[in-house]
């Protein structure tokens, strides 16, 4: 029998190798290589930033249109992207399953891994950019961003682990995906805040797990300029029924992947 420090090792390491070949796979050994992990996120955000900068869209003058961009569209890549890489990650790498060590737990964990790093680092960078250049202020409270973060981060694994282990039993889950985190985008609260909204349009956006999320890293962001409304106990609640659903239909999925 393996000791479960021992298993630990083993499974560190394997999550650490499969952590490179996806880095090899999809940014290759030339040019930049793995900095576009950190680039791709950042100049879609800053995209976004020019855009609505360029349109105008200054929700307040307390409220800078870039600080708005920047906590919004970042905070939606870091769900949205690491549910697109679990979405993709039984197709991609069902082949190393043959060996003993490999899980599609481990698969996920590594993907997850990569998304939230590249996004954070991202997130870290634009916001201390923007900072130097003047275009936005520093956090007001710090606290607050990192666990509004987390909770976002913890979602977007959550969710991952759903959606990816449930494209074990059908190709549409895959292909539907897509479409509905299109749909989703508008409704994540990236682009408003809830205590703008009519009273009845909140009470239904706050049933989405990330809007609370957003709130949360907006309201450490901004301070007391902005009135959030987040219940991070919903949140919470909504990540771990979605967390054990996820490993459950995983474990189902592993098995019904190794008798293919």
């Amino acid at each position: 029998m393996t000791s479960l420090r021992r298993s630990f090792a083993i499974q560190r390491r394997v999550i650490w190798a499969l952590l490179l070949r996806e880095i090899i796979t999809r940014f290759g050994r030339e040019n930049i290589g793995m900095l576009w992990l950190i680039g791709e996120p950042m100049i879609v955000t800053v995209g976004v930033v020019g855009l609505w900068t360029a349109a105008g869209m200054s929700h307040s003058d307390q409220i800078p249109v870039a600080a708005f961009a920047i906590t919004g569209y970042s905070s939606v890549l870091l769900w949205r992207s690491t549910v697109n890489r679990c979405n993709s990650a039984i197709q991609g790498n069902v082949q190393l399953l043959y060996h003993r060590n490999v899980r599609l737990l481990d698969v996920m964990i590594a993907r997850s891994l990569l998304e939230l790093a590249g996004t954070t680092a991202s997130f870290v960078l634009l916001v201390g950019i923007f900072w130097t250049i003047g275009w936005v202020e520093p956090p007001h409270d710090l606290t607050l961003v990192i666990l509004g973060w987390v909770m976002l981060a913890w979602f977007g694994v959550a969710l991952g682990l759903l959606v990816g282990s449930a494209t074990a039993y059908s190709d549409l889950v895959e292909r539907l995906w897509h479409p509905i985190a299109y749909l989703m985008f508008p409704l994540s609260g990236a682009a408003f805040m809830v205590d703008w909204l009519p009273a009845q349009a909140r009470e239904v956006i706050l049933w989405l797990p990330m809007v609370h999320g957003v709130e949360i890293l907006r309201g450490g962001y901004f301070g007391h300029i902005v009135r959030t409304h987040a219940d991070i106990a919903y949140m919470a609640g909504c990540c771990i029924v979605l967390t054990l659903a996820g490993l459950l239909l995983l474990r189902d999925a592993s098995l019904r992947v190794e008798h293919r």
